[in-house]
């Protein structure tokens, strides 16, 4: 059984963040997309239904059903590692067949569409199931005193790990030419090299960490395990309603999460059509987020010991707050500038994930911590479509991107202003009074 606070586990744990980030960064994050629909997706597009769709619409097509998928998946995967007492072991599968998946896309070539979007997919939910498993330690192994600088901790290893593998990748295919390799080779071994790293790493994380014994020892079995997990989730989504601070947290991280993701997922094609910067100056701008969220992460840590979690989220919110308006003050071609904003975005955004991960495990029941990370993961898939949704319609009304960047600013603050209302100490109480797994979960109103 994992041990609370235990330095080993707790480093083996934050190592799997290590592991799994290089995906996330190099792959999915900048590599693979761009990849996908400059090289492999042909200059007419691909016939989807009956209409003609490029690069760029397909991968967000796809990328939406898959986070549909795992939108119904992934609670109930979190229910059933719970009762199953087998976090570790689904961890160890999503891992090792995610990072497999992600080595085989160094494989796809020109017009081979189905075949990247198969692998692609695969891959995105290992990691995605994965995380569900791995932020289901984090309640197991720390203590509430503990918990935010742990959470801190796992998002700094992870932002140094997918940094550091990043800037390998970047490496190679800048000097593709002195290796003796074409450029689309070097990206393509640059994708593979995330899925080597990750599977890697992910063995050394596995070792130190270990599954907590069932209740009464025993293991049940696959299906009775399935159905349990079925009905568990349902009856944890009807009572969560009762349970007023974790709901009114969940609907504050959806509103400002929503703002955060939105501008992570925007800032490559906003910097790229609206700023007109070039290529290397956005590559060379998500390295600095990556390394200055190292301390961003570590330096919101140290803030939440003093002040709270909750009042140093509101800081982070804050935070993104600025970067937004500064993301719509800053004047076309200013490539210094916008590497400076990018550091101040590394800054909040460990401030922001860590810190509600955190939180949110705080306040929720360790017998159900996997399920509930589910949910967690549910939360943050639903609130990324409004956030783009609502940027499109804005800069198709006004014309203008920079107009639709700083109108986030109202998830933003709409979510800072429901946390500020959160009662932290009544919704850590009421965690206390589940009764994971019975017909009734607590007393509800708390």
């Amino acid at each position: 059984m994992s041990e609370r606070n235990d330095p080993r586990t707790i480093f083996g744990w934050a190592m799997y963040d290590w592991a799994n980030s290089a995906y996330i960064t190099t792959a999915a994050g900048v590599l693979f997309p761009i990849y996908f629909a400059s090289t492999v997706v042909p200059e007419s597009g691909i016939t989807v239904l009956g209409r003609t769709m490029d690069g760029e619409g397909l991968w967000s097509a796809v990328v939406g059903l898959g986070a549909f998928v795992l939108f119904l998946a992934m609670p109930v995967l979190g229910a059933v590692a719970d009762r199953s007492g087998a976090k570790r072991r689904f961890l160890q599968a999503f891992a090792y067949s995610g990072a497999a998946f992600t080595i085989l896309l160094v494989f796809v070539g020109t017009g081979q569409v189905a075949l990247a979007l198969v692998l692609f997919l695969l891959s995105f939910v290992g990691f995605v199931a994965g995380n569900v498993m791995y932020n289901g330690f984090l309640p197991e192994i720390t203590t509430d005193d503990t918990i935010d600088a742990v959470s801190a901790k796992g998002f700094a290893f992870g932002y140094a790990g997918g940094g550091l593998q990043l800037l390998i990748a970047v490496g190679i295919i800048a000097l593709h030419d002195r290796l003796g390799i074409d450029r689309l080779t070097a990206e393509r071994l640059g994708i593979a090299m995330a899925g080597v790293w990750w599977g890697g790493f992910s063995v050394f994380a596995l070792s130190r960490l270990h599954d907590s014994p069932t209740p009464g020892g025993e293991r049940p079995g696959v299906l009775a395990t399935a159905r349990a997990g079925f009905g568990r989730t349902i009856s944890t989504t009807r009572h969560l309603l009762g349970f007023r601070q974790l709901l009114l947290f969940v609907v504050a991280f959806l509103l400002y999460n929503d703002g955060v993701q939105t501008i992570i997922a925007l800032t490559s094609v906003y910097a790229s059509q609206t700023l007109a910067l070039s290529t290397e100056t956005i590559l060379v701008t998500f390295l600095v987020v990556q390394f200055v969220a190292v301390f961003g992460a570590v330096a919101f840590g140290n803030l939440a010991r003093r002040v709270g979690p909750k009042p140093a989220i509101l800081v982070a919110i804050g935070g993104w707050v600025l970067v937004a308006v500064g993301g719509y003050l800053l004047p076309e071609g200013a490539s210094g500038a916008f590497v400076g904003l990018g550091a101040a975005v590394g800054l909040v955004l460990g401030g922001v994930q860590a810190l509600s991960r955190s939180l949110y495990g705080s306040m929720i029941p360790q017998a159900a911590s996997a399920e509930f990370f589910g949910f967690f993961a549910v939360f943050s898939k639903f609130s990324a479509i409004w956030g783009p949704l609502l940027f499109a319609v804005v800069d198709t009304l006004t014309g203008s991107s920079r107009i639709a960047i700083v109108s986030l600013v109202a998830f933003l603050v709409a979510g800072g202003i429901l946390l500020a209302f959160v009662d932290v100490e009544a919704g850590r109480s009421s965690r206390d009074r589940w009764r994971v797994g019975e017909a009734e979960l607590g007393v509800a109103g708390t």
